[in-house]
């Protein structure tokens, strides 16, 4: 699983969690996370690299939401999330876009 959620009782935000697996990050050095909660920005979100060679990051949402994103490695190849809770069609080029619904 590559989203993990958990929501606060505090507040209306969920703190996700994006984990990218070794297996889809083949040898990426550097994995950013780009969505519409960071308003498509491919260097204000990078994630962790572990030593068991996964890339994660937690970010908060505000609850009642959909948001597209992507992860961008190495800054040349666009992944989509093979947990993702749906995929849209991106009105950018011949490609879908990752979705979390929180």
């Amino acid at each position: 699983m590559s989203l993990k959620k958990q929501y606060l009782k505090s507040k209306p935000v969920c703190k996700v969690t994006f984990t990218l697996p070794r297996h889809m990050t083949a040898t990426s050095e550097r994995v950013f996370l780009v969505g519409e909660f960071n308003g498509w920005d491919v260097h204000a979100q990078p994630m962790k690299h572990h030593k068991n060679g996964d890339f994660n990051l937690s970010v908060n949402l505000e609850t009642g939401h959909e948001y597209q994103f992507r992860y961008l490695l190495d800054g040349t190849t666009w992944q989509n999330d093979e947990g993702a809770d749906k995929y849209v069609r991106s009105s950018y080029g011949d490609c879908d876009n990752s979705v979390v619904v929180v």
